[in-house]
């Protein structure tokens, strides 16, 4: 394979698209095959589209057809960021419908899962199988607390001049550490035509809308009766694990994958495992 040719298969190089759905021209890019079901991935509090690891996005579209996407107002999708899970829900039904996708596969961290559970709750019948990662439930313990939890990490990473997510997503451990910056070494391997970055009105409407989510009275998940794989690191200080024990307790066949010494990010930090067991997910 010529160096153009991979170029086609990474996410380093695939350029952003724009699409309007739901009053809002919304930001994407795709990459992987265009045959077969649609991979529809949502991201996490104040990500945009450079957020996503490249390492998944790359695992998954080689044999996936990938759509990774900005919320609105987040990123170069236009619009307010939402105050609501609901909201976000709604505009991710309706960019999937202007996409031509009568079904997808929904992936969702953090923010994005809980999004991914109010798209189920609204629209299950477009999603084939679901993978949930980094999140927690409606009204789950400690979710209406994330922004109590991460401000004084956020606050330690502009101290020390490192990116919040490296004290936000991993443990303290050596291992951990060292996954941490292999993980945002990753996320700066793109340089060209990169995507704009969170306002900071934008960065606190989602977390308006994440406490919400927390206080929200919790949801039927019993009503889930597609394929669920579920992911979390031992360690979740933003969406404490137990939240993600709980979520594969009550939909019924869940698979549920915790990883050791592993903080919110545990599915970056294993990339590795955590991209073979996703595929083979898929595959079943």
């Amino acid at each position: 394979m010529n160096t153009s040719q991979s170029n086609l298969n990474s996410y380093q190089y695939t350029p952003t698209k724009h699409i309007n759905a739901n009053g809002v021209k919304f930001a994407y890019r795709e990459l992987g095959p265009q045959e077969g079901v649609p991979i529809v991935l949502l991201n996490h509090w104040g990500a945009v589209l450079d957020n996503f690891d490249p390492y998944i996005v790359d695992a998954l579209a080689k044999s996936h057809r990938v759509i990774a996407i900005d919320f609105r107002g987040i990123g170069s999708s236009s619009g307010s960021a939402p105050l609501s899970v609901s909201e976000m829900a709604d505009d991710t039904i309706a960019l999937i419908h202007m996409l031509g996708f009568k079904k997808i596969d929904l992936f969702g961290f953090s923010l994005g899962g809980m999004v991914a559970q109010d798209v189920m709750s609204k629209a299950r019948e477009i999603v084939r199988k679901l993978i949930l990662t980094g999140t927690g439930p409606a009204g789950g313990r400690g979710i209406n607390q994330v922004g109590r939890v991460s401000w004084p990490l956020i606050i330690k990473g502009l101290l020390t001049l490192r990116d919040p997510k490296f004290y936000l997503f991993f443990t303290s451990s050596q291992n951990s550490r060292r996954a941490a910056n292999e993980f945002l070494a990753r996320l700066k391997e793109r340089k060209a035509n990169r995507d704009k970055g969170p306002t900071p009105r934008a960065f606190l409407r989602q977390l308006k809308a994440i406490h919400a989510w927390g206080n929200q009275s919790p949801q039927n998940l019993g009503t889930i009766t597609i394929p669920v794989l579920i992911a979390n690191g031992d360690h979740d200080l933003m969406v404490p694990t137990e939240n993600t024990v709980d979520m594969a307790k009550r939909i019924k066949g869940a698979e549920l994958v915790i990883y050791k010494d592993a903080g919110h990010g545990g599915i970056f930090q294993y990339h590795k495992e955590f991209t073979e067991t996703a595929l083979a997910f898929l595959a079943k």
